[in-house]
């Protein structure tokens, strides 16, 4: 009786110590799963993007510029959720997908400066004072960044409303937590960032004071690249001599996104459809007076969610950002520029795809289920399945 009761305790004690082995696996392998889901992809993606480099033409190659060079990221259209719209679990999975990108690209990338191109919020055009203060705090958390890295943002649609829902209250509410500046220099280039929704065009007072700022600044921009004496170009230290990068939300006028391509332009089946003035793009008379007012070299703005490439007047470039969020895009990126007074050079820097994370976890999925199923003997182990098989095939 000794004898069978020992042997059944070995029997016990050597099951115990297999599911516990089982059972480390397991934790070992799901940990390992989460760790590349949720860390690591993050970093194998954007380790492969690079600076580009700023060249100029000299004596009939190209030379490195002398000139300092700003190193800026530009993003957009991040779309925090809100109480009304935003499920939780929406929130913890896009939100979490926005933090680790920025903080493993500031990390890796060494930005100096950071614009996100607007719609900073989902619902901030109708965010009560309590909501709107919990969004705001979970976008400082997600986007803290180091205090030699500056982080400037243009205002969006759906930070304060289109035209017929702005008010007041809401861009003051906006301006008391991001700096309402809308002219910044550093390193002798000149960032012109625009309220492109009060840019309606139908006198309103907002729309009125939003022209009149631009008309200054316009004033500073092109006294500053005229030879002019001390104090004739307005008060405050004189601007650099440098054509404007010119910042917004809204795009400038475009029929559509027809001629845009590469992976990330607009689908197919959306190319086509013309855009609505004042709602998709700047109306044409706007558009117009941002040209002839400030003279920028490059245009970068936000709001389509998608990729595009134009030319502008006598050949002015803009580029539509793509969203930085997997609830607008299952490739997000943002744009790398490496900029001075006189050049600049873009790169685009994609995000996991939000496709690769699912189908990892689904691939994770299906071999837990596989490895409990074999443990448990309802399905023959895969390589004693395999070695059998190449038996027999031997054998014949």
């Amino acid at each position: 009786m000794a004898a069978f009761r020992f042997g059944l305790g070995r029997l016990n004690f050597h099951l115990l110590k297999r599911r516990s082995f089982l059972l480390l696996k397991l934790i070992a392998f799901v940990c390992s799963v989460l760790l590349f889901c949720e860390f690591l992809i993050y970093y194998l993606v954007i380790l492969r993007c690079n600076w580009p480099e700023v060249k100029t033409p000299a004596h009939g190659g190209e030379q490195e510029t002398l000139e300092p060079v700003l190193k800026a990221m530009f993003l957009a259209d991040t779309h925090l959720l809100g109480e009304v719209r935003g499920h939780w679990l929406d929130k913890l999975r896009r939100e979490w997908q926005m933090e680790r990108a920025f903080q493993t690209a500031l990390w890796l990338l060494q930005p100096e400066v950071v614009f996100i191109l607007g719609d900073i919020f989902d619902e901030g055009k109708w965010s009560s004072p309590q909501a709107w203060a919990d969004d705001v705090k979970r976008f400082q958390k997600m986007f803290r960044h180091p205090g030699h890295v500056q982080l400037k943002v243009v205002v969006g649609n759906h930070d304060i409303g289109f035209h017929y829902q702005m008010n007041r209250y809401r861009i003051k509410r906006f301006e008391k937590v991001f700096n309402p500046e809308r002219l910044f220099s550093w390193k002798g280039i000149n960032f012109v960032m625009v309220n492109s929704v009060a840019l309606e065009g139908d006198g309103c007072s907002i729309c009125s004071e939003a022209e009149a700022e631009l008309m200054d600044i316009s004033h500073r921009l092109n006294c500053s690249r005229e030879e002019q004496r001390p104090g004739q170009c307005g008060e405050g230290l004189p601007l650099p001599a440098s054509a404007p990068v010119l910042l917004q939300h809204f795009p400038l006028y475009r029929p559509s996104d027809a001629n845009c391509s590469g992976e990330d332009s607009a689908p197919p089946e959306e190319k086509g459809i013309p855009f609505k003035e004042r709602y998709d793009v700047l109306s044409q008379e706007a558009s117009q007076k941002l040209l002839w007012w400030l003279r920028p070299r490059l245009i970068l703005s936000g709001h389509t969610h998608s990729g595009c490439e134009v030319l502008h007047g006598a050949g002015v470039p803009e580029l539509s950002v793509p969203s930085f969020s997997w609830r607008n895009r299952n490739n997000p990126s943002f744009i790398m520029g490496s900029m001075t007074p006189t050049e600049y050079a873009l790169a685009k820097c994609y995000l996991p795809l939000e496709d690769t994370v699912l189908i990892t976890y689904c691939a994770a999925a299906g071999f837990l289920v596989v490895l409990m199923l074999v443990h448990l003997g309802l399905v023959a182990s895969p390589v004693l399945f395999g070695y059998k098989l190449l038996r027999k095939f031997k054998t014949v």
